[in-house]
């Protein structure tokens, strides 16, 4: 079956390059960003995770928590690892997932059920696994994202939206297009204009019905 929003995580166990874990319980009440890799020592990937290394406060001030995946074996990350704090300047910190029999690949829909082993697979034959999810501290998805094996991923823009996640479950607000955090919002449609009056008092600005502007609420 496939994944969709608001969809509970499948839940897994897993060796990491920090112990083997319950992902549930790994994440425990914060949020998650799991983000896969179709093969260690991949060029695009290798620029990802050093990204990730750099910013990785970023998500820690948002109560966030990062964990990679990779089809190799675990050993392997560890080597991975060290390339990626020689060619782009930060250490790895976070776990990184060995999924070498597929398991967690499978379970979010990234290959087929049919594929069986991480032996002989190249970048290209995983090809899919280079997504990426948000998860909540309830468990549920909150997105998901697949990239083509060429374009790296843009993770300014995960903290963009991870930031409108966060804000949105808070208040009953959505996020207009190109939004960033201080920019004004929408109200919830499903807000009636005399629920607004209390919890925006400082009114709004209607450019439609169904369209009002409010300045962002404090988080």
């Amino acid at each position: 079956m496939s994944l969709r929003i608001n969809d509970i995580a499948p839940n897994f166990t897993a060796k990491t390059t920090q112990g083997e874990i319950d992902f549930h319980q790994w994440i425990g009440d914060h949020y998650a960003i799991l983000f896969s890799h179709p093969k260690d020592f991949t060029p695009v990937c290798t620029t990802e995770l050093g990204y990730m290394a750099k910013i990785e406060e970023e998500f820690t001030k948002r109560n966030t928590k990062l964990i990679g995946l990779s089809i190799d074996p675990v050993e392997n990350h560890s080597n991975w690892a060290k390339d990626i704090e020689e060619t782009q300047g930060y250490a790895v910190k976070y776990p990184m997932i060995g999924d070498t029999d597929l398991a967690v690949a499978k379970l979010y829909n990234m290959l087929p059920a049919g594929d069986v082993a991480a032996d002989g697979r190249t970048a290209a034959t995983n090809a899919t696994v280079r997504s990426v999810f948000i998860i909540g501290p309830d468990k549920k998805i909150k997105l998901m994202m697949t990239y083509p094996m060429t374009t790296g991923r843009n993770f300014n823009e995960i903290i963009r939206v991870l930031d409108s996640i966060q804000l949105t479950a808070g208040h009953k607000v959505a996020t207009p297009v190109n939004w960033i955090n201080g920019d004004d919002v929408i109200i919830a449609g499903s807000v009636s204009d005399e629920e607004a009056k209390t919890m925006f008092p400082d009114g709004w600005k209607a450019l439609k019905p169904y369209l009002r502007i409010v300045k962002q609420p404090n988080t």
